[in-house]
């Protein structure tokens, strides 16, 4: 085999065999997308209050840590990552502190998910899209905080409009009252919907401590409230909306809102 050959043999095939390895590093960096943008749509945004104080009666409250920690740990088992939000971002103020149920307590010991608790975002730092669902987590505080606050309302909305799930549980639900669709209409306009119902805070006379009933509210937006005998568990799902009316719903909230994406994660295969 001649000289001239012999070159023109070895620049073919370092030629091919550039070209051969720019091919797989293309496939790779394609495969690490994907992998990027699947682990983005697995990310779950719980929203918790930053109020201290039910009014003026010197009562401390805050989000109930039951609320957060049972729907966390229907959701976080099932392969959704979670990060908090709240009105104020920082550290979130803790209510219904009980160690000795087995799942707060798993909760409160996990060190990743105490430290995103104890520095929430502030909404200004939350993309939308990087989430599938968003959850409003109750305790009284969110009387006071989560109805007005059109920056977390906006958020919900834009979750709720990319084909996401919204849910919330007891006075989380408070969350929902004032969102509002592109089309201008109330996000609980014509959906089943509970949360704490009026006899619930009659009989822990906070009733007239509270800045509105939430069930009343929730009506005057256009909901249909349904409800079951005070304190006992009830949920509702209805067009990616899950509701749960107390403390006692809040792992059947969980449950609900799974289902609903596990439905869209069917729909869009």
């Amino acid at each position: 085999m001649s000289n001239t050959i012999k070159i023109k043999t070895f620049l073919f095939l370092s030629l091919f065999t550039v070209l051969l390895m720019g091919c797989k590093n293309k496939s790779n960096s394609e495969k690490s997308i994907v992998k990027i943008e699947t682990k983005a749509l697995k990310k779950i945004l719980f929203v918790v209050t930053s109020h201290s104080e039910k009014g003026n009666t010197g009562e401390k409250t805050g989000y109930y840590l039951g609320e957060v920690s049972h729907p966390w740990d229907v959701l976080h088992t099932a392969g959704y990552e979670i990060d908090f939000v709240s009105p104020k971002g920082g550290k979130a103020p803790v209510d219904a502190f009980d160690m000795t149920d087995a799942i707060n307590k798993k909760f409160w010991d996990n060190d990743v998910y105490r430290n995103k608790i104890e520095n929430t975002k502030k909404p200004s730092e939350v993309n939308p899209d990087d989430y599938v669902a968003i959850h409003y987590a109750g305790g009284h505080g969110a009387m006071w905080d989560f109805a007005d606050n059109t920056e977390i309302a906006e958020i919900a909305a834009k979750i709720y409009e990319n084909n996401g799930v919204v849910s919330a549980v007891c006075h989380g639900t408070a969350g929902l009252v004032n969102i509002k669709l592109s089309d201008g209409s109330y996000l609980v306009d014509g959906k089943k919907v509970n949360g704490f119902t009026n006899e619930e805070e009659v009989k822990i006379k906070l009733e007239d401590v509270v800045p509105f009933l939430l069930e009343e509210k929730l009506k005057e937006r256009g909901a249909i409230f349904e409800k079951s005998a005070p304190f006992t568990k009830h949920v509702v799902a209805d067009q990616r909306l899950a509701t749960g009316q107390n403390p006692q719903s809040a792992s059947s909230v969980g449950n609900a809102t799974l289902k609903e994406l596990q439905k869209l994660n069917k729909s869009v295969k």
